[in-house]
């Protein structure tokens, strides 16, 4: 009687497995729900926040040559999938899922300078975010967390070349270097 039950119990459960995973996929067009990202996004900060606290390497000296050398290291390696302006999705970044980060926005922005050194050296699984810490040098990677730090100045204060230019003058040269200034960013048209 008892081992009927019992049968009974795991058979049941092998069908509830069996239906729940007919209902699961692992498509990324559709986007997840609220619950699903909520969850990743709380589980994603805890594991980075842990993580980061090892071993982070000393930041460059020189914060503006850094900056400048983000921008390019930015252009070459980020922008594919970030966008130039690391607010607009690149092409490749809009079919992916998770979607690229907004680099302008407050979830990235709230990381500490180590968390986002962390989240570059070492990528994030199951994402699209690689791993650069075995092409990057340290430094490299310093140079592109003090990049992203100058983007939301730009992007979410005043909207022209000349105010960038007027805060932080090795910003301006590495937007103009490379193409990437706030008025080519917003306008599409790029002096």
């Amino acid at each position: 009687m008892r081992s009927g039950i019992v049968w009974t119990i795991v058979a049941l459960a092998g069908l509830l497995i069996v239906i729940s995973l007919m209902r699961f996929n692992l498509t990324a067009l559709p986007e997840p729900g609220h619950v699903e990202t909520r969850a990743a996004n709380l589980a994603k900060r805890a594991l980075i926040y842990r993580a980061s606290r090892q071993a982070i390497p000393p930041r460059p000296l020189d914060t503006k040559a850094s900056v400048d050398n983000g921008g390019t290291h930015y252009g070459l390696e980020c922008s594919i999938c970030h966008g130039t302006d690391g607010h607009t999705q690149a092409p490749l970044g809009r079919w992916m899922y998770p979607r690229p980060a907004d680099l302008t926005g407050s979830q990235v922005q709230s990381y500490s300078d180590q968390e986002l050194f962390w989240i570059i050296q070492n990528g994030i699984r199951f994402t699209g975010m690689p791993a650069f810490g075995k092409v990057e040098s340290p430094d490299h990677i310093w140079d592109l967390v003090n990049y992203v730090r100058t983007l939301p100045g730009e992007l979410h204060g005043e909207n022209s070349t000349e105010s960038v230019g007027r805060k932080d003058p090795s910003v301006s040269v590495a937007r103009h270097r490379l193409g990437r200034h706030v008025g080519c960013a917003h306008s599409g048209s790029c002096a």
